[in-house]
């Protein structure tokens, strides 16, 4: 898989647009946008890099990760993809993003090209969060941070879901790597060893 990385929106959000290497299948995961300027950086890329948007995916259902569902769904017409549970959060008649199109449960599989992500649920800052779990890596939304985690101070918030979802992220091996919805990227490893926020678990 070949991944790059644009910082995007009002609370520096990483869109990642993740594609196989071999069929140029592409899926965009949380795209962020605050202003409809930004994704002109998104579609340059496709276009230089010949790749074909197949999907759209929320790790969940906050605006800072789906405020550019709309204007990428209108450019490429492909599905939005975002955990049941955090549906309602995008189906809100205020809300910036259309409604979702394919409702997500762990253990889903979402394939492009040759390359796959499973979907593991991971609740505690949202209801419905999800990370995406490849052959070595680990797209962890905002779950996860290099020295961090996710807010659980939010209404539909958890803070036991949040610990429960940690020690299965905490279950994938040390080498793989860990790109989170905000900020740096990590490896499982690090975050097991300077992560003070997982000490406790």
């Amino acid at each position: 898989m070949k991944i790059k990385a644009f910082t995007v929106g009002m609370l520096a959000t990483n869109c990642y647009l993740v594609s196989c290497q071999e069929t140029f299948e592409t899926i965009v995961i949380d795209p962020g946008l605050y202003y409809s300027s930004e994704a002109e950086q998104i579609f340059r890329y496709v276009y230089e890099e010949s790749l074909k948007v197949n999907f759209i995916v929320n790790t969940h259902g906050h605006s800072d990760h789906t405020g550019g569902d709309g204007v990428l769904k209108k450019k490429y017409g492909v599905p939005i993809c975002i955990h049941a549970k955090d549906a309602y959060l995008i189906r809100d008649p205020d809300a910036e993003a259309p409604p979702p199109n394919v409702l997500l449960k762990d253990g889903d599989t979402i394939r492009f090209g040759n390359a796959t992500l499973k979907v593991m649920h991971t609740p505690g800052h949202t209801p419905g969060c999800i990370s995406l779990v490849g052959e070595n890596l680990v797209f962890t939304g905002d779950t996860l941070f290099a020295g961090g985690i996710g807010r659980t101070d939010f209404p539909e918030s958890s803070d036991l879901d949040m610990s429960v979802s940690l020690k299965k992220l905490l279950g994938l091996p040390d080498f793989f790597a860990v790109y989170p919805g905000h900020g740096a990227a990590s490896t499982i490893g690090d975050e097991r060893r300077v992560n003070l926020f997982l000490q406790w678990l």
